[in-house]
């Protein structure tokens, strides 16, 4: 069961005023005595009144700082149970069914058939289990730090079109669900397989939160200044203004309703950012909010034509 951070918040803010009440009233009686005050302060009493002013304050900014800091991690502890639970889920449900498949061909001896499709499941579970695992192997290797040798000139068109064509055969998507726009000759800077890997992600995405009929737009536009955007657009649920930035965190993942609809481990997003990073490049996410379709906005450093 999920712990709420309410109380540890509540009671964070309730000490942080306490303490600040009791500064405020120490230093007024410290300079109620009037007679005191007309006749001036010794060194001694401003001493103490300096040093307790500042004791209290340092209190005060250590209670705030404890408070986020344990607002934080609790944060992210319920990002990391709610990831344990998706990689359970994505991880047992294809096993059980391979399982159950498997028991199937032994017990029955189904005829030809009703074979093959017990093959095909299978080997679309295993892609399943694939798919989870590298997510997961990717998220890890995208922190580390990003090898220049390997960055070329990419061309992409070719990258982009291999990449909705796998989106497209992996959902099953007619021709036109998703629309490319890009210049033949456009090519950027960076490693082809990391670049790959990000507009995989993206386009998983877009098809994934979009409702049918799909409709995705990849635009990639010169911007002049020696980089390249590319914009990738669908209309689906939208995201909330208040999650635009949060999205792009390990593990998080959009409101309850999104995690029980969509599978999902909130790591393709996280990877996303990481790797654009490592391009030299920058992802923004964009969106009306709920109900009014997203737009991630990638830019990348162009290639020079000689390159």
């Amino acid at each position: 069961m999920r712990r709420s951070i309410g109380f540890p918040l509540t009671l964070g803010i309730v000490l942080t005023l306490l303490v600040l009440s009791l500064a405020i009233g120490w230093q007024i009686l410290v300079v109620s005595d009037v007679r005191r005050v007309a006749s001036g302060l010794t060194s001694i009493d401003w001493a103490l009144l300096v040093l307790g002013t500042v004791f209290f304050a340092l209190v005060i900014v250590g209670l705030v700082w404890l408070c986020a800091w344990l607002v934080r991690e609790m944060r992210v502890n319920q990002r990391q149970r709610a990831f344990l639970d998706a990689v359970t889920h994505e991880m047992k449900t294809p096993l059980a069914s391979l399982s159950l498949y498997v028991e199937t061909l032994v017990r029955h001896d189904p005829d030809r058939p009703r074979r093959k499709e017990f093959l095909d499941r299978m080997g679309e579970d295993l892609e399943r289990l694939d798919r989870t695992v590298d997510q997961v192997l990717t998220a890890a290797r995208s922190e580390e730090p990003g090898r220049d040798g390997k960055a070329g000139a990419v061309p992409l068109s070719d990258l982009l079109a291999d990449c909705i064509a796998e989106i497209g055969r992996r959902h099953g998507l007619p021709d036109k669900a998703v629309r490319l726009e890009v210049d033949p000759e456009v090519r950027v800077r960076g490693d082809g397989g990391e670049l790959s890997v990000v507009f995989r992600n993206l386009l998983e995405n877009a098809v994934k939160y979009s409702d049918d009929p799909v409709e995705v737009k990849v635009a990639v536009i010169p911007s002049g200044d020696g980089r390249i955007r590319v914009e990738i657009s669908d209309r689906g649920i939208g995201i909330p203004s208040s999650e635009l930035r949060k999205i792009f965190q390990r593990f998080y993942r959009a409101g309850r309703d999104v995690q029980r609809t969509a599978s999902g481990l909130g790591l393709g997003l996280f990877i996303v950012r990481n790797l654009v990073r490592r391009q030299g490049g920058r992802v923004v996410a964009r969106s009306g909010g709920s109900g009014e379709g997203s737009r991630f906005v990638v830019t990348l450093r162009a290639a020079s034509r000689r390159s």
